[in-house]
């Protein structure tokens, strides 16, 4: 029997876990995860970014989360000895028409608390050489990581903590069992007096075998990138981000040096054909029905109909991408790039066509189900598993540890 039951491995699961054996020292936690490592899907094929919450409406989860986060992820890499490196961003307009959005920006970064400063296209030259645009704004605060190095350390940690984390292991089925439920996998069954859902790609179908409705769909949107060739890196010192769109939900292609000091130029944004669709040519019949006969997807496709367009010809023009890319920097030609891995946005969407711009934590009876915890949940994992964690009732039978 067990106290605590998670579902999900990636990096939200693991530091759910890693807050529940902080706070409850004589807990039976429970983690599973269907793929044969920890980081296996969104966390494990992200672009390692620290972000610093520059974007997020105040006083949303995301805001206060990511920027809290930005702090203790940095905090927790200095203490277990994780390579990272807090190297900041500049986000530039190109066009003069974009300088209205780019105050909007600076100034949603100060009243979420954050060391953001305006620059003159000379002072961006300064940080980023090849860079040409018309002002920019540097936030200090940005850093780049290698997220499954970070999981890897959750994981660690919790069995440490006595947890018992098993891989290969799919839940297939949840079932009442009395005050408890039980957990069906293809590797037997597991009973818990708590369930924590956090699947991810999969959060709103496991929310569904547990009886609970998210009012939400996951609809999974591919990020595709391409990486600078080892002679052109040094195009990109630190991380280089347009202006974004505040009509279209995704931040624009854009630079960003990694930790291990290739530069990644990406990602554009296009529906996935498959909840785990890494390629082009990924396909499942049943994720894609579940798609198209989504009303929200059509309601969102005809709102958002000429950017889709444009991100779907990115994806199949390298040309076009590499227009993109050159309104930031001229310099960067075809044969600078060459394909890298995608990744894929489990991206949370509701029935009237609306995304949902938070992160969406719904609770039910003997239980929490995260559905949907996107980008900045890397950089929040901690913040967030505290706070999954501060909602779940104590125990009777479990002593909260004092700090």
């Amino acid at each position: 029997m067990y106290d605590f039951a998670i579902i999900g491995g990636g990096i939200v699961g693991l530091s759910t876990g890693l807050a529940l054996g902080k706070r409850y020292a004589n807990a039976r936690i429970l983690i599973l995860e269907k793929e044969s490592r920890w980081a296996f899907h969104q966390t494990g094929n992200n672009s390692g970014v620290i972000h610093s919450g520059i974007y997020y409406k105040p006083g949303s989860f995301k805001a206060k989360f990511c920027r809290d986060g930005s702090r203790s992820m940095v905090e927790f890499c200095q203490e277990h000895g994780i390579e990272h490196e807090v190297c900041g961003k500049i986000i530039v307009a190109t066009e003069e028409q974009e300088l209205p959005r780019l105050e909007k920006l600076y100034t949603r970064g100060l009243e979420n608390g954050m060391a953001v400063q305006r620059i003159s296209p000379e002072e961006v030259k300064e940080v980023e050489p090849h860079v040409k645009c018309v002002g920019g704004i540097r936030v200090f605060s940005t850093g780049i990581v290698n997220y499954k190095q970070v999981c890897f350390k959750y994981a660690e940690l919790i069995k440490q903590q006595g947890g018992d984390l098993h891989l290969n292991t799919k839940v297939l089925k949840i079932s009442p069992s009395g005050k408890n439920q039980v957990l069906e996998t293809n590797n037997g069954s597991f009973e818990t007096r708590f369930v924590i859902n956090c699947a991810g790609l999969h959060s709103d179908r496991i929310a569904k075998l547990g009886q609970v409705d998210p009012q939400a769909k996951i609809v999974p949107f591919r990020g595709e990138y391409y990486e600078l060739t080892p002679e052109k890196r040094y195009l990109v010192k630190t991380l280089i981000y347009p202006v974004p769109n505040p009509d279209f939900p995704f931040l624009g292609v854009h630079f960003t040096r990694m930790i291990d000091s290739s530069v990644h130029a990406g990602p554009n944004a296009v529906l996935s054909l498959k909840r785990e669709g890494y390629q082009k040519t990924d396909f499942n019949l049943g994720d894609f029905l579940e798609v198209i006969t989504y009303p929200g997807f059509w309601k969102l496709a005809a709102k958002h109909a000429d950017e889709g367009i444009q991100e779907i010809i990115r994806s199949f023009s390298k040309a076009a991408f590499v227009r993109s890319l050159q309104k930031l920097i001229p310099e960067v030609q075809a044969q600078d790039l060459v394909p890298t891995h995608a990744g894929v946005r489990a991206q949370a969407l509701m029935n009237n066509g609306s995304l949902v711009d938070d992160f969406l934590i719904v609770q039910a009876q003997n239980s929490i189900h995260v559905c949907n915890a996107p980008s900045p949940a890397a950089t929040s994992s901690l913040e967030i598993g505290q706070a999954i964690v501060a909602q779940i009732p104590q125990p009777l039978h479990l002593e909260t540890v004092v700090v």
